[in-house]
């Protein structure tokens, strides 16, 4: 079935990343989680904390393309140190971007209605404790919001 990735689709998740207590939404196009293929829209709203990870399974590497809003894109050294940041933004210079496996990454969001479409190697697996990044909070800690309002400081 051909599926249309459209302003309405975008707009339902988006809603329902807004009415998330983590206040993002994915939407899969990959039949489940042990597809070959994971092929998704990730919604994004202010406020969400993606912990800092990494993928260190050699075929997971991840291709991000922002479709609509504003994503801070966040990269870090072995011990926690930012070594590069970027702003991917609907017309803007950057849209998307490659991250390759092993890279210390996470996102902030910084407008209201950000989606962007993901690209990567099924099947799904949980993070490992080797992919958690042990200088940063994990998602639910309260030390969480001192920390996402830290990174969010650097794209404004």
């Amino acid at each position: 079935m051909i599926r249309l990735i459209d302003t309405g689709l975008l707009d339902t998740v988006s809603q329902a990343a807004a009415a998330s207590p983590r206040r993002r939404r994915n939407h899969n196009f990959h039949a489940d989680d042990s597809y070959p293929a994971h092929r998704l829209l990730n919604a994004l709203e202010p406020g969400t904390y993606i912990a800092p990870h990494r993928h260190l399974d050699a075929g997971k590497d991840e291709t991000l393309i922002l479709l609509r809003g504003r994503i801070g894109l966040v990269i870090f050294d072995e011990q926690g140190a930012v070594t590069t940041t970027a702003l991917l933004e609907d017309g803007g210079a950057s849209r998307g971007v490659d991250i390759p496996h092993g890279t210390w990454h996470t996102l902030v969001t910084l407008a209201s209605g950000s989606v962007f479409f993901e690209a990567k190697a099924g099947p799904y697996t949980a993070l490992a404790p080797a992919e958690r990044a042990p200088w940063a909070p994990v998602e639910g800690d309260a030390a969480a919001v001192t920390y996402l309002a830290a990174l969010l400081k650097r794209f404004y």
